[in-house]
């Protein structure tokens, strides 16, 4: 039975994530939006500080969490991505290393100073093709020699260059294998070799930081492979690298749907109190014929968002329960990502001019939302991942 309530202290702790968000983060949001790339030191300061004390967000693997992201987006969305820990890097470890690689590199996160992880997969020529990954690795000795660059790397300045950072790289130890070759490796902040090449100016989330890294004769230790080097997974007559990389998206794709959720949730209340301030009331249980067109949209949005919520919330529940959840994630993913932009456009376009000025969050909201439908595997590529699943085709056959 799947079971969605949460326990007091998860409760108490959604409570405390809306009030930071609605208290702290909310209030500097325009700011920070107006000054990309500027770094909130302060919110930094304090979720570190929270975060080890077991107060923060974290990787998060459950309904609780999720619903801590949703809140934390809700106040905003890009400083949410500001939050220091292991990141997507921190996902990848987790899906993909031995006990021994989980504690070694993820138990930083929990000492010290701030710091980041971040996960490096994109290529200028490959986005959501990852057999077209050029990005090497080479083994000499007892080290990987990685060579190429990567692309939007979500927190990828931060990971790269704050002591005690480090990315988890996808590159291929054999290009004729295509995602047959396809292995992680862990590059630690500091090494010779990676390079942060450049910082991107973004339509939104403009507090997080996105960015190029390049890596030229970068050497790492061998054992900083995820996983093993073995192109070929002998136990099932296939490949291991791809379905880690899977593995690793099902565990962040209802990450992505919550904060989509948070952003779309934020957009939907201000509607909602700026028409019960002009005395709009949502007319519930009345025949949509007689509703006005206002009442039909605003219903219309919030149907999207609870929608898409629950398949947030399940596809969560599975992956606390360790269970294969690859369809349900994809299906969370592309209906969140759908639900946040019908609903960020619509609630701008109700507003009339207003919502789309820059006096109020809505247009702010509008673009934060957008990414979600984008990174973490497109919305095309999340409904190709949900129908090859329901109907049985391969990627050769469903493309």
């Amino acid at each position: 039975m799947i079971e969605f309530e949460l326990a007091p202290e998860e409760l108490q702790a959604v409570k405390e994530a809306h009030e930071q968000a609605e208290k702290v983060v909310r209030p500097i949001a325009r700011y920070y939006d107006e000054h990309e790339h500027e770094s909130p030191d302060a919110l930094i300061k304090q979720l570190w500080d929270e975060s080890r004390q077991g107060r923060g967000m974290g990787l998060g693997m459950g309904v609780g969490a999720a619903l801590r992201i949703e809140e934390a987006c809700w106040g905003d969305a890009g400083l949410m991505l500001t939050n220091p820990g292991s990141g997507l890097g921190g996902a990848a470890i987790l899906t993909s290393g031995t006990n021994e690689q989980r504690m070694k590199f993820l138990a930083r996160f929990n000492e010290g100073e701030p710091k980041w992880g971040a996960m490096a997969m994109t290529e200028p020529g490959c986005g959501s093709d990852t057999s077209a990954i050029q990005t090497t690795a080479v083994r000499d000795g007892n080290e990987w020699v990685l060579n190429g660059e990567k692309i939007f790397v979500t927190g990828g300045q931060r990971a790269a260059t704050v002591p005690g950072g480090l990315i988890v790289v996808w590159a291929t130890v054999d290009k004729s294998a295509g995602r047959a070759g396809m292995k992680p490796f862990v590059v630690e902040q500091g090494t010779k070799g990676m390079r942060m090449e450049k910082v991107e100016k973004k339509l939104g989330i403009r507090a997080s930081d996105t960015a190029t890294i390049v890596f030229e004769d970068c050497r790492i230790p061998y054992e900083n492979i995820l996983g093993s080097p073995e192109v070929r997974d002998t136990t099932r007559g296939d490949t291991a690298g791809f379905r880690r990389a899977m593995a690793t998206f099902d565990a962040t794709r209802p990450i992505i749907a919550a904060m989509a959720l948070g952003v779309g949730r934020a957009a939907l209340d201000f509607v909602k109190e700026e028409l019960e301030k002009q005395g709009i009331k949502l007319r519930y249980g009345t025949p949509k014929t007689k509703l006005t067109a206002i009442e039909r949209d605003v219903m219309d949005m919030e149907s999207a968002y609870k929608a898409a919520k629950m398949l947030m919330l399940r596809a969560v529940w599975m992956m606390g329960q360790f269970q294969a959840n690859s369809l349900e994630a994809s299906m969370a993913k592309a209906k969140a990502g759908l639900a946040v932009t019908r609903i960020t456009q619509k609630a701008v376009e109700l507003m009339g001019p207003l919502g789309y000025s820059r006096k109020w969050l809505l247009e702010k909201w509008m673009r934060d939302g957008k990414i979600n439908d984008i990174f973490e595997g497109t919305g095309q590529i999340n409904m190709l991942v949900v129908a090859r699943r329901i109907l049985g085709f391969s990627s050769r056959e469903l493309k």
